[in-house]
């Protein structure tokens, strides 16, 4: 189970301890516009479950509370098809699988309570797929038919949605694919296996094992009052246009509403900052599709809280300084570059990703905790402040 959050009455503040950075706890917050401010809370069921602990003004809340206090309209939440190593890193204390069908209908459930829209991630492997890697799931590994392996991930990507569905659950956005800059379900292929990878040539298959996966989120939605909108992905907006004009052409991939990047911009530099905007109504206008930046995040220290190395760093972004007010300015900035461009939303990734005692494969804590929403004492920061910005 998940670790219950400890609340503070109002007839009990003055009995919580105290926080050196105690700030006055505001009452929730409403935007009136449209655009999707979001962030990726993959982890937070971990984090929870592994003594994390989120904090407003040094008072202990719930995170999907606080998210959806500050201004988040949208959550995402990654979906790994067995994930079965994330029981395996704690040995004999693992209990449970996360990003497995059961943790993200659990973080579904938790963050549409709190009034926040979904959006859910299929990355049709068992760990992380990225543009480093695309694994193919355990359970697929000895097809050899475009056939078989198209009703593989129909049939995966039907069950699933019709579950939520059933429950209530069904997301407002589903996304088909991780950063599949090459493609999807290639890597380490066995013979025969009739791979995904673009970048090899398999535009062909590659269309045939997406338009399966478009087809199944139709097919549910044409039964649920949700009519759920279908987003692909790739990593570095300087890979869009590239790969956006061999999905649709080389691979006949047609049938979907959004395009979707990645933008880290201490990583991808190609595309500056102040040209995203220029980016973002390029794709709208050749593609006749909505924009949205999937992922985004950048650091408020160059220090750390745990012995996890943390992934971001490096030299900072010139008058975006590694500090709070550096994060949340990035943030603003961002934000208006999409915006005026006429793209739909911003989310940030995994802004909850806290020290803690979770592990995953590289190490126990977080290499993200740098650059998330929460300072090392575990209170909310500015950042969170970019989602009610008077643009």
């Amino acid at each position: 189970m998940i670790r219950q959050i400890t609340f503070c009455s109002v007839l009990l503040l003055f009995c919580c301890s105290s926080d050196p950075d105690q700030e006055e706890v505001k009452p929730p917050v409403t935007t009136t516009d449209d655009f999707l401010y979001g962030a990726d809370l993959s982890y937070v069921n971990q984090v929870l479950d592994k003594d994390g602990v989120f904090k407003v003004g040094g008072t202990t809340k719930d995170p999907y509370k606080i998210f959806a206090e500050k201004g988040t309209k949208l959550t995402r939440f990654r979906l790994w098809h067995n994930p079965s190593w994330t029981k395996e890193v704690y040995g004999d204390d693992g209990t449970q699988l996360y990003n497995d069908y059961q943790d993200v209908e659990k973080s579904i459930t938790r963050a549409r309570a709190e009034g926040m829209k979904i959006l859910l991630d299929f990355h049709y492997s068992d760990t992380w797929a990225d543009p480093s890697k695309q694994f193919i799931p355990e359970a697929w590994t000895e097809i050899t038919s475009i056939e078989v392996l198209k009703d593989s991930v129909y049939n995966y990507t039907f069950k699933t949605l019709k579950m939520l569905n059933a429950k209530g659950l069904m997301p407002e956005f589903v996304q088909l694919g991780n950063e599949s800059n090459c493609g999807m379900l290639y890597s380490e292929a066995p013979e025969g296996f009739p791979n995904g990878n673009g970048c090899d040539g398999q535009w062909s298959n590659l269309g045939q094992i997406i338009n399966a996966g478009i087809k199944a989120v139709r097919d549910v939605a044409a039964t649920s009052t949700v009519k759920t909108k279908i987003i692909l992905h790739v990593a570095d907006p300087k890979n869009v246009d590239w790969w956006f004009t061999n999905i649709t052409s080389s691979a006949s991939v047609t049938n979907f509403d959004i395009i979707g990047f990645s933008y880290y911009p201490l990583w991808h530099t190609t595309v500056t900052f102040n040209k995203i905007s220029d980016n973002v109504a390029a794709f709208k206008s050749k593609f006749n599709k909505d924009v949205i930046i999937l992922e985004t995040a950048y650091p408020w220290t160059v220090n750390g809280n745990d012995g996890y190395n943390n992934l971001l760093g490096g030299t900072p972004l010139s008058g975006y300084p590694f500090s709070e007010q550096g994060q949340y300015d990035f943030m603003v900035a961002l934000t208006k570059e999409v915006k005026d461009g006429k793209g739909i939303g911003v989310i940030y990734w995994e802004p909850a990703w806290i020290s803690s005692k979770m592990k995953d494969l590289w190490g126990t804590g977080s290499a993200w905790e740098n650059a998330a929403f929460f300072n090392y004492n575990g209170n909310a920061m500015k950042a969170f402040d970019y989602a009610t910005y008077k643009y």
